[in-house]
Parts: C-alpha cells; structure tokens; sequence
C-alpha cells in the first residue's frame, strides 16, 4: 500500500459509514438514531449533507494531523507510518488527503 491508496482507503470507509448511517435498513446506532427521527426526504437530504460534512472534516484532520500538519491532543508532530512491509505511508499524506476530501467536496 502506498500513500495515495491509505488516503484513499479512509476516503472509502468514510463514503461507506455515509451509506451505513444513512441507508433505510441500517442496523448501525447512528442510523436508527436518524430514522427515528421520521425525517422527510427534504430533511434527509440535508441530515445526510450534514453527516458527510462531519465526516470529511473528522477523517480529513486525522490525516493531516497524522502527517504532521495539525495537532492531536495539543501535540504537533509527523508520525512514521508504515505497512506490515516496512512501506513509509507518511509525508505526502496532506496532499492527497486534500485532493480525496476536499476536492471531492
């Protein structure tokens, strides 16, 4: 795994928690938590843009943040990622962790 496909393995299980949260047969806490709201289709839209917006910014930071462009818990560092090969994940995380969550926007 390269760093491209880490970024655009988080990029896919956010779009994937979208769907879980989202779709009417889910099973997940967070979705049963929606549709008991009986929302109408106008209100779903709008619950769902709200969802993906949180997760974007959630999985969108972490990343950043694992690069060392941000701070997680007040501490500002680059963390050394590495696949079971001994693969560096980490250094270009930002630039595709911009081009996957925010550019996808």
């Amino acid at each position: 795994m390269n760093t491209e496909e880490f970024v655009q393995a988080f990029f896919m299980e956010k779009e994937n928690l979208l769907k879980t949260y989202t779709e009417d047969t889910t099973e997940t806490q967070v979705g049963q938590l929606i549709h008991s709201l009986n929302l109408t289709e106008a209100q779903n839209k709008v619950m769902k843009q709200i969802i993906d917006k949180v997760l974007t910014d959630a999985f969108y930071t972490i990343l950043i943040e694992l690069d060392g462009n941000g701070s997680i818990g007040g501490i500002q560092e680059m963390y050394s990622i590495k696949t079971e090969d001994g693969s560096q994940i980490s250094g270009e995380i930002e630039g595709y962790a911009y081009e996957y969550f925010q550019e996808n926007d």
